[in-house]
């Protein structure tokens, strides 16, 4: 997140409008989904999460998409 420049109102902004582009089923600790959508500064960013069995959504790395 940080080596790509990416700020909370990014992953926020990404989470929330983005579109789940691959979820990873096989992982024992859950389903993780990678989201891809736009941040603030229009590039496209993907964020890797999922969620708790307490229903919290943890985010667990994010990064900007390759051009």
């Amino acid at each position: 997140m940080s080596e790509d420049a990416l700020e909370s109102a990014d992953i926020e902004r990404v989470v929330l409008s983005g579109n789940i582009a691959r979820k990873f089923t096989r992982d024992p600790r859950g389903t993780r989904y990678e989201v891809l959508g736009e941040a603030s500064d229009g590039r496209q960013a993907y964020v890797v999460c999922r969620f708790l069995p307490s229903g919290v959504l943890l985010i667990i790395t994010a990064y900007a998409a390759e051009e």
